[in-house]
């Protein structure tokens, strides 16, 4: 009797060993890679741009960039904000894969970033599953999402290094217990980094350069 390995579990094997590909590479470059998570309109691009702004002159910062079209705005943003930026149409895809980030590495000038930014495909389904290389998963949450969203998909909060959250400007104004959405993080990831911020107004900001600095030191 012949066992059946379910397709599902082939892709992500086959995915796996790319993203290790890709991971080795980026080691070998000396580059920091962070793999950014959320659902829609939680900040993912604004976060990015606010970075490269503080950043740009200390550490030179790549960016990737996956949507389900052909539609390059986010990577424009960060490419005038000074990243040096590759839009990634995943084709419909509601998630990059290892070997969308590997195809877009060779557009970029690798030998000159220090760090990169992949901002995934915005959802809280899928992106959790598919490895990318990257060194750090990050989950941007945002007030306006609500304080459940790590119990409602505790598939995406389960297993990221770090969790942003992101538009606390917005807290007298929304309905949003900083304490209930944290305990539901912490539940599925104890003693994760968090940083509580906002790209509108910069509170909280220079904790996240910091943090980043620390990772991504600038070539000797």
């Amino acid at each position: 009797m012949s066992a059946t390995v379910p397709v599902v579990e082939r892709v992500l094997s086959a995915n796996d060993a790319v993203a290790a590909e890709v991971r080795a590479r980026l080691d070998e470059k000396g580059i920091f890679c962070i793999n950014l998570m959320a659902s829609p309109g939680a900040g993912k691009t604004s976060l990015i741009e606010r970075t490269v702004e503080a950043l740009k002159g200390e550490i030179a910062i790549g960016m990737i960039n996956g949507d389900t079209s052909a539609a390059a705005f986010d990577a424009e943003r960060s490419q005038r904000a000074g990243a040096a930026s590759v839009h990634v149409n995943t084709g419909g895809k509601c998630h990059l894969e290892a070997a969308m980030v590997r195809d877009a590495l060779s557009l970029l000038p690798l030998d000159g970033i220090r760090l990169l930014l992949i901002e995934n495909v915005g959802n809280l389904v899928c992106p959790m599953s598919w490895k990318l290389g990257a060194h750090v998963n990050v989950l941007i949450g945002s007030t306006p999402e609500g304080d459940d969203k790590p119990y409602k998909y505790p598939k995406m909060y389960a297993g990221v290094d770090v969790v942003v959250l992101n538009k606390i400007d917005l807290l007298p104004y929304v309905e949003f217990d900083c304490g209930r959405f944290l305990r539901g993080v912490e539940a599925l990831n104890p003693g994760l980094r968090t940083f509580r911020l906002s790209c509108r107004t910069g509170e909280g900001l220079e904790e996240w350069f910091a943090w980043l600095r620390e990772k991504a030191r600038p070539a000797r």
